[in-house]
């Protein structure tokens, strides 16, 4: 059963991705959140120190498969010149997405916006592998679960922590507290308020996909705790 939900739609990734494009500037493209909460996650980079204790959590909450990662913390550096030299660390993970390009290409409904915590998510089950969401994504940071064999990707530990009324793994393990998860449509959230404390960024804002991974940029040497 589950290599014929897959063998049915082959091929034909690079015209999909051209269409993402397409409809991820269209003008009149419905606002793809219309749920109940809209979690978030605020990630400092002037506190992280690139320990990978997030995404090592990651790994183990929900048996992501050697080989592969929901998350991961790309190092930059060194600046300046020695002995006062420093790195910068970045999150890579789901942006989760307002206006998500993967979404917009999935064939079978697998991809979608949970309507009560407008998280982007997979279905597995629904998944065929076709990996036009993986060529949709912007951010590159889709892969195929060799395991489910469906499309894979941080959740917000949505199946996981969030179900039991726990935060995401990675903000739980994080030994400086660079990471901030909650609800952005509720004003007395720990993430609003660290929203409104400091300029943020967003990764490749220009091009509309509305991001709800939001970024401190890192300044020069350390860490501030």
């Amino acid at each position: 059963m589950d290599n014929v939900r897959r063998q049915f739609i082959k091929g034909g990734t690079a015209l999909v991705a051209a269409t993402s494009l397409y409809l991820l500037h269209d003008a009149g493209a419905k606002d793809q959140t219309t749920g109940q909460h809209r979690y978030a996650m605020l990630h400092d980079e002037n506190k992280c120190i690139g320990c990978n204790a997030c995404s090592e959590a990651c790994r183990a909450t929900n048996q992501v498969p050697d080989g592969v990662a929901r998350l991961r913390i790309e190092r930059t550096g060194p600046y300046g010149e020695f002995p006062d030299q420093y790195y910068h660390f970045s999150r890579v993970s789901c942006q989760q997405c307002e206006q998500a390009p993967c979404v917009n290409v999935c064939p079978t409904g697998a991809s979608y916006i949970d309507p009560e915590t407008g998280i982007v998510t997979v279905n597995s089950w629904k998944c065929v592998g076709c990996q036009y969401c993986i060529a949709a994504c912007p951010y590159h940071i889709r892969f195929i679960n060799p395991v489910t064999h469906a499309a894979d990707k941080c959740d917000f530990c949505r199946e996981s922590n969030l179900r039991e009324g726990k935060s995401p793994a990675c903000v739980a393990a994080c030994p400086t507290k660079a990471l901030t998860f909650g609800d952005i449509d509720d004003p007395n959230s720990a993430i609003v308020a660290a929203l409104n404390q400091q300029p943020v960024y967003r990764a490749k804002e220009d091009i509309g996909t509305h991001p709800k991974l939001f970024r401190i940029r890192a300044k020069a040497g350390g860490i501030t705790l």
